[in-house]
């Protein structure tokens, strides 16, 4: 069954957002004050709608309970807007409410209004392009929660024709393997233990962020 998504701000989150969503069969519909930014979206949403989401009785018209899910995604030139909006989708019976936060005292009042999900893109991404960076085997770090990550990482060479029960990755790095790409194919194969590693595979972690600069970076004879 189709998801209907609700999009209120479409900054660069906003957009990037419902342009996502779209491409992967979504339907969305966004809405912002700017005309012109609704019109670009227009061309690749369901719908689109120049909508001030702050005020009660235009946020009910879009009847957010309806609604798979509602991402208030208003930027940092109006936190006090994307509050109110947050608190209202709640209190409309949303069944899921996204609020996107600029800063820890905005993301603790989103918390205390209602949101279920509180998200800061730049942050989130700024901390795992700080591992891309840092720790080059590391391909994508996605989040699952406040503490654990699923990494994929190129394995490293002193892995290549090592099995996972000799490298005991659960034991001395705190680190799970949930899967292994090999090579550039888009398949996960379920890990077995007594498989030995090869070149190219790359190896889909969960952990906590402090776990992987200690696989990276340490010993693993």
């Amino acid at each position: 069954m189709t998801q209907q998504i609700l999009i209120i701000g479409l900054g660069q989150f906003g957009m990037a957002l419902a342009r996502a969503l779209s491409e992967k069969g979504a339907e969305v519909l966004a809405v912002d004050l700017n005309e012109n930014l609704v019109e670009e979206v227009a061309t690749y949403v369901t719908e689109a709608l120049v909508l001030n989401a702050a005020e009660e009785n235009e946020l009910a018209r879009l009847d957010p309970k309806k609604r798979d899910a509602c991402i208030c995604a208003i930027g940092d030139d109006s936190k006090e807007a994307s509050i109110i909006c947050t608190a209202l989708l709640r209190q409309m019976g949303s069944p899921l409410v996204v609020a996107r936060a600029v800063d820890p005292m905005h993301h603790r009042i989103l918390q205390l209004v209602g949101a279920h999900q509180v998200i800061n893109p730049e942050k989130e991404f700024g901390t795992r392009f700080a591992n891309r960076l840092l720790y080059k085997d590391v391909v994508v770090v996605p989040h699952l929660g406040e503490e654990l990550h699923l990494t994929e990482i190129k394995i490293r060479p002193g892995m290549v024709g090592k099995n996972l029960i000799e490298l005991a990755l659960p034991k001395r790095f705190g680190i799970l393997v949930a899967g292994i790409r090999r090579g550039s194919t888009p398949k996960i194969h379920q890990p077995l233990p007594s498989e030995p590693l090869q070149e190219n595979d790359h190896l889909i972690l969960v952990s906590t962020d402090a776990a992987i600069p200690k696989l990276t970076e340490g010993d693993l004879a």
